[in-house]
């Protein structure tokens, strides 16, 4: 009866997270994961305490072998971006976005997880876990953009409704994207002596997308160009906006290990790999490699000091490599080459949807995280955390990131959790990161040239701040 009811559970949680649209804050990746871990900053790699553990590293599932644990997270991001006045306003084959000054709606999600670990031997377990670690959310509504829309051709530059110009989509807002990602890990570990442990993690992926508001990009996709290319005239470009949520799936691995130095100081580290996915198919036409959107490869480390049995103090690192993955890393000037974008390109694949084609433009991305955790007496665990890294987008790819405003640096936390005379306990954990701004122009080219794809005159800044509590319920 209680394994039937933690089935019915982790299918509601599953369920939820499949369904929620998510938001992280370094990149499009949490800032931890777990009620705990979240309470220290995303520190604490080398202190595993609870099930969810296993989702940071494997070797984890041994220490808390026994263990279950559900959360729940509301998370509020706030996300807006201005557009200054342009000196071109859509003439000379610029594209001019505004000028604007918007909030993005949406401002609300739920992310739930949970976990639990089981005891094969005395030297070995397993886990299983199931939790969101990125994704993004963008809605705007309202805007305008402006720009010729057949070139060169005889319509005259227009003022179109919508961030990008591409209209109102239903109640579903001018311009906007959703992604969420939600993982299913199966972990084993075993210890290799008294100190040491490692562990390894099979992990599944769901990606789910939708992108909206985007129609006027279509004269850059592969597909338009390749049809104006080859003589055969403007054709419809299917699969680059407006198309509903597309699902991916992926598979990858996870390794890591447990290391007690000593009784007071520990390490530990774990690797996942990149999470090779199906392509957006639906989307084809937007991201780059025919839709390809891979999950980029991610090492974690941390080292946990105990100077007596109630205080512990972490010092973690953890390191994205966004850069290995075309459509997240690729600059959108990229475009540029594209034969119809009006610079005398002829790179079909630098064309949206191609293979080197046009991408958010952002760079690997190195997150420092410091964490404490303290115990007042048997039932009561306090916790406080900060995290610094530099976002990952470049002044110069402002534009298209306007879909994905990731400019957090700074996280601060805090945390604590009630311990139960039952032996079960609740945690909570809330999270403010700092309102964090980057501005550039829409295009980073010098002179003012005619079919340039985007307005070289016009100043973008785009900003967010964000804030998260979490509840944690733990049990054996």
């Amino acid at each position: 009866m209680q394994l039937r009811k933690q089935s019915q559970l982790f299918t509601a949680i599953a369920t939820l997270l499949l369904t929620t649209p998510l938001w992280a804050t370094n990149g499009y990746f949490t800032h931890g994961t777990g009620t705990k871990n979240k309470g220290m900053a995303g520190s604490g790699l080398a202190m595993p305490e609870d099930a969810i553990s296993v989702a940071n590293n494997p070797a984890a599932a041994l220490a808390t072998a026994g263990k279950y644990d559900v959360g729940i997270a509301v998370f509020s991001p706030s996300r807006s971006y201005k557009s200054g006045d342009s000196l071109a306003n859509g003439q000379g084959g610029a594209f001019t976005i505004g000028p604007n000054d918007l909030k993005s709606d949406n401002n609300y999600f739920f992310i739930p997880h949970m976990a639990g670990a089981w005891k094969i031997d005395d030297k070995s377990a397993w886990a299983v876990s199931f939790y969101g670690k990125g994704g993004m959310n963008s809605t705007w509504n309202g805007g305008t953009a402006t720009f010729d829309p057949d070139g060169p051709g005889p319509a005259p530059v227009t003022t179109f409704p919508g961030t990008f110009g591409g209209g109102i989509v239903g109640n579903k807002g001018a311009a906007g994207v959703d992604l969420s990602q939600a993982f299913l890990e199966f972990s084993y570990a075993r210890s290799a002596g008294d100190k040491f442990t490692w562990g390894v993690s099979l992990i599944g992926v769901m990606q789910v997308f939708a992108a909206r508001g985007l129609a006027a990009f279509g004269g850059f996709t592969e597909t338009f160009a390749r049809s104006i290319v080859t003589g055969g005239g403007p054709v419809p470009v299917p699969n680059l906006t407006n198309n509903g949520h597309d699902k991916s799936f992926g598979y990858g691995g996870k390794v890591g290990f447990q290391f007690d130095l000593t009784e007071k100081v520990a390490f530990a580290a774990s690797y996942q790999t990149r999470i090779n996915m199906g392509r957006f198919k639906d989307y084809a036409d937007l991201f780059a490699q025919q839709g390809g959107f891979d999950i980029p490869p991610d090492l974690k480390a941390g080292i946990t000091f105990r100077p007596n049995p109630g205080l512990a103090l972490n010092f973690d690192v953890e390191k994205i490599w966004y850069g290995d993955v075309a459509s997240i890393a690729n600059p959108v000037r990229n475009v540029y080459a594209c034969p119809t974008a009006g610079l005398g390109g002829t790179d079909l694949s630098s064309c949206f949807g191609g293979s080197n084609g046009g991408g958010f433009g952002w760079q690997d991305m190195t997150v420092y995280k410091i964490g404490t955790q303290w115990s007042s007496g048997n039932d009561w665990t306090w916790r406080a955390g900060f995290a610094h890294a530099d976002a990952p987008i470049p002044e110069n790819e402002v534009m298209f990131n306007i879909l994905a405003p990731a400019t957090i640096e700074d996280h601060l936390t805090f945390g604590f959790t009630r311990a139960l005379p039952s032996g079960n306990e609740w945690s909570m954990a809330f999270m403010y990161a700092f309102n964090s701004k980057i501005t550039g122009p829409a295009n980073p080219a010098n002179p003012l040239v005619t079919g340039n794809p985007f307005d070289p005159t016009q100043t973008i800044s785009i900003n967010m701040d964000q804030w998260e509590v979490e509840f944690g319920f733990g049990w054996r």
